[in-house]
């Protein structure tokens, strides 16, 4: 049994918060049916009668649903989890009459993609992993298991920067040249730039030798920096199983990478040629591989697969030593800021940008570079905050939550300012979250959440125009940007974590809920949640039980995979009734509150909720002091 308290404070006023939040609940709950009406057929399958005619396209039709399955984890509809499941099986089945798919996975592509791709399958496993068990492990040993030809263990590489299902899938492209266009080469420039001679002229692209037989045998063999964030595809199958293999190839993998980066001065490399040489096949450059540093993202890429990568191991080994792999090459791009407008920046993403920083593009702010090449550092942009915020939310030291620090009173802008909008992430709130948790703005979960309701609202008015629309291959992000789910505020101010990581994370948070007489995952009905502080030490959250008529029992878990201990509670109890009053009293007295302690020792604390009522819970925690798994509170 686990240690069980009882809600006693009466809920007289029901906080904003916790009304608001409840309404984005059922907002969602329609959103979802009417995506799934307007946008899918009986089989889960997006509408969709083209073709794909390039290697790219597999990330944009798993992407739709990848926060459906994390809506159900919050505490969306029961319902909710067995639709998620029918659009993975049927975008599957999609994906493998194109001619995408080999045994349910990716042919060969690249890992910024491919975690892209994955996202919807992790929250499905965290959901249900009774039921994606084998298929994790299956996908997994694609990895692990060197007979599938993706990994060389002799030189711990992953073989080819597109890979995946079918090891025939070799280079980057099936033409002649890279499918570049014009656009994309005005927005990223080219790889392998130093190829071309200073002040030649542009030749045309389906002739450009960067991106002909030269991208091919340069970018298309070899190991890449983004191919790390495979290491969340194997943290998944070593939760699910607890199987030491996976752990093993972990730490063999990533562990190879950390003694590049340290080789590097700290600065982790972005290619490695088949023989295990950093640079061996851009002649000696560290820098200039397939969605490195150069081309075409930098930071974002490389930051982002590191990330995943650093957490996957730190995870499986309980090192995190491996955070290393993160820290050095972040530290380097904050040491290059500099202070402008982003509207006199180099930035190679404006799109992303303009709607973030929306009238304050004209004021002066911290820019840090995104990517390197032979001239040095450009492409200067704000700093994406999810990986100085995943860094700190997994250690909660002082030296991480410095950085954060120092990087808000560099910026020239507000923190606190919430603006509605839904990056392609599903994220860009950090900021004023963690302005939030550092005091500086209660006020923030309103906000947060009113932002919520304008971008389900907004999406739901882009369905109506767009829901008849027969999409062509070009335009198949349309099904992305018309998604009304949206999780960020729910997963900050419920689970006390940022949104996860988009390029192949798993998800982090302080603590997860379970609904005790439904006995599945996520907060009951008409119970709303507020982590106000997530100090290991005293992580708060605020628990409401807005039913006048039902009691609720709701039992919280230490961790997003039951991986920290609960070691002592403090909570708030009212065992005075006097507040009631007499039977002609015009009013009511405040209820007298007070606190006490009990102890935990336990992933899991029960909370009993009667009708209407509200309690407090300060948590002494245990960081990272029980196995991560999948394993449930019912399991015990």
């Amino acid at each position: 049994m686990h240690p069980v308290i009882t809600a006693s404070v009466p809920l007289l006023e029901p906080p904003g918060w916790a009304t608001a939040q409840r309404a984005l609940f059922d907002l969602l709950d329609h959103a979802w049916r009417r995506f799934a009406r307007d946008f899918t057929g009986p089989d889960g399958r997006l509408r969709y009668t083209g073709a794909l005619t390039s290697r790219d396209g597999v990330d944009d039709f798993y992407e739709v649903f990848f926060n459906w399955p994390q809506l159900y984890l919050l505490g969306g509809a029961d319902d909710l989890l067995p639709q998620a499941e029918l659009h993975w099986e049927g975008v599957t089945r999609q994906l493998t009459e194109l001619g995408m798919l080999t045994d349910e996975y990716e042919r060969g592509y690249d890992w910024f993609h491919q975690g892209e791709s994955l996202l919807l399958l992790y929250f499905l496993c965290m959901a249900a992993p009774e039921r994606w068990a084998a298929r994790a492990l299956r996908f997994a040993d694609l990895y692990v298991d060197p007979k599938h030809g993706n990994y060389d263990p002799a030189h711990r590489v992953i073989r080819r920067s597109h890979n995946g299902s079918d090891p025939r899938r070799e280079g980057l492209f099936d033409g002649a040249a890279y499918p570049w266009l014009p656009k994309e080469a005005r927005s990223y420039g080219f790889p392998l730039d130093w190829i071309l001679p200073a002040g030649a002229e542009q030749p045309p692209l389906d002739d450009d030798p960067r991106l002909g037989e030269e991208m091919r045998r340069r970018l298309g063999a070899g190991d890449t920096a983004v191919n790390l964030a495979a290491a969340g595809l194997v943290l998944n199958a070593w939760l699910l199983s607890g199987e030491r293999r996976y752990r093993d190839w972990i730490a063999e993998y990533v562990g190879a990478w950390r003694e590049r980066a340290a080789a590097n001065g700290g600065v982790l490399p972005d290619n490695v040629a088949p023989d295990g040489t950093v640079g061996g096949l851009l002649e000696g450059r560290w820098y200039g591989g397939h969605y490195g540093w150069s081309w075409p993202h930098g930071w974002y890429s490389v930051g982002h697969a590191a990330i995943v990568a650093a957490l996957a191991a730190a995870a499986a080994t309980d090192d995190d030593g491996y955070l290393d792999l993160v820290r050095p090459a972040l530290d380097e791009i904050i040491s290059r800021g500099k202070v402008m407008p982003f509207t006199e920046s180099d930035s190679s993403i404006p799109s992303k940008w303009t709607a973030q920083l929306a009238e304050e593009v004209h004021t002066p702010t911290f820019h840090v570079p995104y990517r390197y090449k032979d001239g040095g550092w450009f492409d200067h942009n704000p700093l994406l905050m999810a990986v100085p915020t995943a860094l700190w939310h997994h250690t909660a030291s002082d030296a991480d939550r410095q950085r954060i620090e120092r990087l808000r009173a560099a910026g020239g802008h507000d923190w606190r300012t919430v603006r509605s909008f839904r990056s392609k992430e599903e994220a860009g709130h950090e900021e004023p979250w963690l302005a939030f948790l550092a005091g500086d703005d209660p006020d923030y979960p309103e906000k947060i959440l009113a932002a919520a309701q304008a971008q389900v609202r907004h999406r739901l008015t882009r369905m109506e125009r767009y829901r008849d629309r027969d999409v062509p291959e070009e335009d198949i992000h349309l099904w992305q940007q018309s998604n009304p789910v949206v999780t960020e505020a729910l997963v900050q101010l419920t689970w006390g974590g940022p949104q996860v990581v988009y390029n192949g994370g798993l998800q982090q948070a302080r603590l997860r809920y379970y609904d005790a007489a439904a006995r599945r995952p996520g907060l009951p009905p008409q119970v709303a949640a507020l982590v106000s502080a997530i100090d290991p030490d005293a992580t708060v959250v605020d628990l409401v039980n807005l039913d006048p008529e039902s009691a609720r029992s709701v039992i919280v878990q230490a961790g997003a995979f039951a991986e920290h201990t609960i070691r002592s509670v403090d909570h708030t109890v009212c065992d005075d009734p006097s507040w009631i009053g007499d039977l002609y009293d015009y009013g009511h007295k405040a209820p007298k509150v007070t606190t006490v302690s009990a102890t935990v020792d336990s992933p899991w604390l029960q909370v009993e909720l009667p009708p209407s009522t509200t309690v407090r819970l300060t948590l002494r925690l245990g960081l990272r002091t029980q196995p991560p798994s999948y394993r449930t509170p019912f399991d015990e």
